[in-house]
């Protein structure tokens, strides 16, 4: 049998209208309605609203995590079942989710409060590098006070986030072939975000982890673990440290992996392994009406 990874994205992935053949489902309402009731509003509403909602972090949380959890129960009710699973940044809740760590409602309450503490982050700032020098970029970051690398997502293309005069000196000092500010609130993947990392603590030590059915390579740490102590604490180091993605693509081939599916809207994470391993199967699950 084909070893198969399933990667869940995150943040940035969202779009209008995502997830709106899922009222089609049966087995899909259910889970939304259970949704709606922690929220207080319509995860199917919030994607299909024209103002682009979905893409404000309060929103975009929750409807990643629910739309994906859902995709993968679909998924795995046709009899699918991944051996090994990661997300990006949000996205690693809908894969504890899918390997058994947490259930759904637990996530829900989790990214909830996830969002609205993000959502209300303000300080420092963000920018995307594209094609550089990975030695002259690290050289400056260690040399720079007040910004870290965020994401590490492939070798031509992460993210760094801190003060605002932090980001903007690495992007005036180190040649890329392209730099871009992101529009967030806050310097997310930050030791700027320990405030809302120690309060989002009081909602994560509620939560009973158990152990994953299948391997869970975190963002902080991009080694296989099931054990549900280890990724419990794992996560809580996420909100404010990197998110080492192009370690775990790395990672894939290394455990025999020879299929990528990701579960959720867009291709941004198979489009960042495409360009880190060759030779692996990618496949994209972004609606129900691609799982029969």
């Amino acid at each position: 049998m084909t070893k198969t990874a399933w990667v869940f994205p995150g943040q940035g992935s969202q779009k209008i209208g995502m997830g709106v053949d899922l009222a089609a489902r049966p087995e899909a309402t259910a889970k939304l309605d259970q949704a709606q009731e922690i929220l207080g509003w319509s995860v199917l509403d919030i994607c299909q609203s024209e103002d682009d909602k979905v893409s404000n972090t309060f929103y975009t949380q929750p409807c990643l995590y629910v739309i994906e959890s859902i995709l993968a129960d679909l998924l795995m009710a046709q009899g699918q079942q991944p051996d090994l699973v990661a997300g990006h940044s949000l996205g690693e809740y809908a894969a504890l989710y899918a390997a058994g760590v947490f259930d759904f409602t637990a996530g829900v309450h989790l990214v909830k409060r996830r969002g609205e503490l993000m959502s209300q982050a303000s300080e420092g700032a963000m920018a995307a590098l594209m094609g550089f020098d990975r030695s002259e970029l690290d050289d400056q970051i260690a040399a720079t006070a007040g910004v870290v690398l965020a994401n590490d997502n492939n070798p031509g293309q992460v993210v760094i986030s801190g003060t605002t005069v932090a980001v903007e000196t690495i992007m005036q000092t180190v040649k890329t072939k392209r730099a871009v500010k992101l529009n967030v609130s806050g310097a997310f993947h930050s030791p700027l975000m320990a405030p809302a990392a120690r309060e989002f603590q009081e909602v994560l030590a509620a939560v009973e982890f158990k152990d994953a059915r299948m391997p869970v390579l975190s963002n902080v740490e991009p080694t296989p673990s099931t054990d549900a102590a280890t990724l419990k604490q794992r996560l809580s180091q996420q909100m404010t440290g990197s998110v080492r993605w192009r370690e775990i693509s790395l990672y894939l081939p290394e455990a025999g992996v020879e299929q990528v599916v990701e579960v959720g809207p867009g291709n941004v994470l198979t489009g960042l392994i495409k360009r880190t391993c060759k030779g692996l199967q990618l496949e994209n699950i972004s609606s129900a009406a691609q799982i029969l």
